[in-house]
């Protein structure tokens, strides 16, 4: 782990690099969060593929950062999983 916070560090410096890191940082952390809540709630994604109307495989994509999921799909596993999801813009 820290060998990854020193390249980090490094790779951060990079004018370009932090740029594109900050802007896909909101994208991560609402997908961390989702797949947290799915396995704190002991929910495959097969189950929650089956309890939205998708497939498995449209999980993993959008569990690995492959899709740009709708507002609908975000809505749908945040219903399933027992909450709402919320939007806020900042400066």
């Amino acid at each position: 782990m820290r060998e990854w916070k020193k390249l980090k560090t490094e790779l951060l410096q990079n004018k370009g690099v932090k740029k594109e890191y900050d802007r896909l940082t909101p994208r991560y952390k609402a997908i961390s969060e989702l797949i947290s809540v799915r396995i704190e709630k002991g929910i495959t994604q097969k189950e929650l593929a089956r309890k939205i109307g998708t497939k498995q495989s449209a999980i993993a994509r959008f569990e690995a950062g492959n899709i740009n999921p709708s507002l609908g799909f975000l809505e749908k596993i945040a219903e399933v999983m027992g909450y709402k999801l919320t939007i806020s813009l900042s400066k």
